[in-house]
């Protein structure tokens, strides 16, 4: 579905304020009982928020045509996603943005914003997979509404981990700091040689 100018009933302050950029953290492509999916993390934390990741599930060939884009091969003949960012180039336009909009159980929807040769922008409604595949051969922006971080995103283990032990260090490396030769002297029952 082609939608002009912005999503409905939105300014743009509304819009630019509901999104997050993302980066992609992975792309699993899975087989047989192994799902595929891409994964998407925000660039930046809010206050007080922890490190969280957005896994969207695709298929396994649009897992292949992400990692393909990022990987960019030398020569070959041209994928799909390939042949839709040569003919938006063609046209004069370009993709300036990929936006994952909403989320309904497991089945997440997405926008790919096109400015035109005249400088409008158009939204054209797509499947997050193919949005990201365009989003990583033009280097196009990904973004997240915020109500979608709401709803599925999940915590990021690792990256608390690693949050958890850089917080023990810093701590230790004050303890470390703040130790005197006082902190060292150790009773010895009025025998200097610490024998009894």
């Amino acid at each position: 579905r082609l939608r002009v100018g912005l999503p409905p009933q939105q300014t743009l302050q509304e819009v630019f304020l509901s999104l997050r950029r993302m980066d992609i953290k992975s792309v699993v492509i899975g087989g047989g009982p192994v799902a595929s999916l891409v994964v998407l993390c925000p660039q930046e934390r809010k206050t007080g928020e922890g490190a969280i990741k957005l896994p969207i599930r695709i298929g396994t060939v649009e897992a292949s045509a992400i990692s393909t884009g990022v990987e960019r091969p030398e020569g070959g003949r041209p994928m799909t996603h390939d042949l839709l960012v040569n003919a938006v180039a063609a046209l004069g336009g370009k993709v300036a943005s990929v936006r994952v909009t909403s989320v309904s159980g497991t089945t997440f929807y997405a926008q790919v914003e096109l400015v035109a040769a005249d400088g409008s922008h158009e939204y054209l409604d797509a499947r997050p997979s193919d949005a990201i595949a365009l989003a990583v051969r033009t280097g196009a922006p990904v973004y997240a509404e915020e109500s979608v971080l709401t709803t599925a995103a999940l915590p990021d283990f690792a990256a608390v981990e690693k949050d958890e032990q850089e917080a023990e260090l810093a701590e230790f490396h004050q303890f470390v700091e703040n130790l005197s030769p006082e902190d060292f002297n150790v009773p010895t029952d009025g025998n200097a040689d610490g024998q009894a």
